[in-house]
């Protein structure tokens, strides 16, 4: 019995340390973001800090991405499209609000995981693909995983 618990106390110790290492390198913070007029957060936690430039509203930014609901399942992903980043323009129409809340802030060569509730998504809508399958169904939660490629300005047309 002493040596389960013992063996216990030393896994919790390496643990401890793991997290209070990441926590003294700025790795593994957890930030969550509101926006105006929504009741839930974003939660999101950088994986990697970039060193590069800051995705801020304005900007036109690259990024590789994964989506999956709750359970796991993916929905969308840079691979599924060849592996070609997805490119628009921070505070732009066209991606949903809470995307865009999460992406806000990271620099190039970062790496974030963050959670969408339904209120920053899709919502009551849900989406479906061409033939009508559910791909995302309504009041789904999403969750993301980012890497940020490149932060530029918006090319002149």
């Amino acid at each position: 019995m002493r040596i389960v618990i013992g063996g216990l106390v030393i896994i919790l110790i390496f643990i401890g340390g793991y997290f209070g290492w990441q926590a003294w390198n700025g790795v593994g913070e957890t930030a969550e973001v509101s926006t105006e007029g929504a009741n839930e957060l974003v939660q999101a936690q950088d994986i990697t800090v970039g060193t590069g430039d800051v995705a801020e509203p304005g900007k036109q930014v690259s990024i590789l991405y994964e989506g999956r609901l709750e359970d796991g399942t993916v929905f969308d992903s840079s691979a599924a499209h060849d592996n070609q980043p997805l490119v628009f323009v921070l505070g732009a129409q066209g991606i949903i609000p809470g995307f865009q809340v999460g992406v806000n802030g990271m620099r190039e060569g970062g790496e974030r995981v963050f959670i969408i509730p339904p209120s920053l998504g899709y919502g009551v809508q849900g989406v479906q693909d061409t033939e009508g399958n559910v791909v995302i169904p309504a009041n789904s939660t999403l969750v993301f995983s980012v890497q940020l490629i490149e932060v530029s300005d918006v090319p002149q047309e």
